[in-house]
């Protein structure tokens, strides 16, 4: 679409816009609404599973970067979920009295622990939908670099204009 295309958006009911209703995308408004498209879908996501399946979408995106990297410590979770590692720690244990997650010492170095999924979150994986923040990485991890870096760029600008710093919450 071109820089200053012109996007009919939907009625207030999510009908067909009213006539005359078309917002350039390059608007406040427009960017501020497809922003808000997002975080809807991305909430609707997580609530679905967390009632499809009983689990956030938090956890089950833990679960998921444990299976794909076969087990990881703590500091690696917490890097991959953007959350420090003590809410890291404490998602494990959940994770862990749920019967999802076992924690196992590393051979080599006692003092490093790793968490696996059991044959139960496997299951739970397989039957979950990739969709939200795990189709939003697979689907960057799809684009060249340029774009990813413009992504990168425009998101960096927009977390500026709000005041918002890279400490986790």
């Amino acid at each position: 679409m071109a820089e200053n295309a012109v996007k009919e958006r939907p009625g207030a009911d999510g009908g067909p816009p009213a006539s005359g209703s078309t917002v350039s995308v390059t608007e406040p408004t427009a960017i501020v609404g497809r922003f808000l498209d997002i975080y809807r879908y991305l909430n609707h996501y997580s609530r679905t599973i967390a009632h499809d399946l009983g689990i956030s979408g938090r956890k089950l995106s833990a679960l998921r970067f444990l299976k794909a990297s076969d087990g990881a410590k703590i500091g690696e979770l917490g890097d991959y979920l953007h959350i420090s590692d003590s809410s890291t720690s404490e998602l494990v244990s959940e994770l862990e009295q749920r019967g999802l997650v076992r924690r196992q010492r590393c051979d080599a170095d006692n003092r490093v622990v790793r968490a696996y999924v059991t044959p139960e979150a496997e299951e739970l994986i397989a039957r979950a939908p990739v969709a939200g923040f795990g189709l939003m990485r697979e689907g960057l991890k799809s684009l060249p670099a340029d774009e990813r870096a413009a992504i990168a760029a425009a998101l960096e600008r927009l977390a500026e204009l709000l005041g918002v710093d890279s400490v986790a919450f």
